[in-house]
């Protein structure tokens, strides 16, 4: 897969998923901005999924 490609799956996924997320925005309410922030990255799956995007990237 081409970079172009997997850089367009990624904002494809976030601009699907991540906009507007309630969860995100939940605990970014009662947490803040980097707790909300280590839960997309770490038990999120779409977080997940990005993430080995950017693996293939490497």
């Amino acid at each position: 897969m081409a970079r172009k490609e997997l850089f367009t799956q990624v904002e494809r996924l976030m601009n699907q998923y991540c906009e507007g997320c309630f969860l995100h925005r939940q605990i970014k309410k009662d947490q803040g901005r980097r707790t909300a922030h280590r839960f997309c990255i770490t038990q999120c799956t779409i977080g997940e999924e990005i993430q080995h995007y950017g693996k293939k990237l490497q």
